[in-house]
């Protein structure tokens, strides 16, 4: 079969047995997050280096919100301060690129974002949350669900070549 399809089928497939994992073993964790690592995986290469980029770039990006987060929750913050915050987090973030592991800008920003995205959708912007040791703490879920769609998208590339007529 072509590329095109056989990628198609396995992604299908495996974003089925994903979302089961998650709604079955990992209730609290964030199958979004995962398809954006599983995308993640592709744009930087769809390879085992993509699968390492993705991964550290991912949990660094998170780790820069998470940072922020508590940042903004333990000082007065006002809306220049938070920006001033997030300016700063992304700045280092960003500029973190000199380091090989880390020059991956986008896949740190898809962390970032998803840290984010989850604490204002949850409503979990709180020092308690976010310093605890339970998926409540955004660079927990965040970072453990992008691991696994990180790995997910290794595996969809893997069998989307098995399948691959050649």
């Amino acid at each position: 079969m072509s590329q095109l399809v056989a990628l198609s089928l396995s992604i299908g497939i495996l974003g089925a047995v994903a979302t089961f994992v998650f709604l079955q073993f990992m209730p609290s964790y964030l199958i979004w997050a995962a398809f954006i690592a599983w995308a993640c995986y592709f744009a930087t290469g769809g390879n085992t280096d993509a699968l390492k980029k993705t991964i550290t770039c991912n949990i660094f990006g998170a780790f820069c919100a998470w940072v922020a987060a508590v940042l903004i929750v333990s000082i007065p913050a006002t809306n220049v301060t938070i920006a001033l915050i997030v300016g700063a987090t992304v700045l280092v973030m960003c500029l973190a690129a000199h380091v090989a592991a880390l020059s991956t800008i986008p896949a740190s920003v898809y962390g970032y974002a998803s840290v984010f995205g989850f604490l204002l959708g949850k409503g979990s912007l709180t020092k308690e949350a976010l310093l605890s040791a339970t998926p409540a703490n955004a660079l927990i879920a965040v970072g453990a669900s992008m691991v696994v769609g990180a790995i997910f998208g290794m595996l969809s590339g893997k069998m989307g070549a098995a399948l691959t007529k050649k």
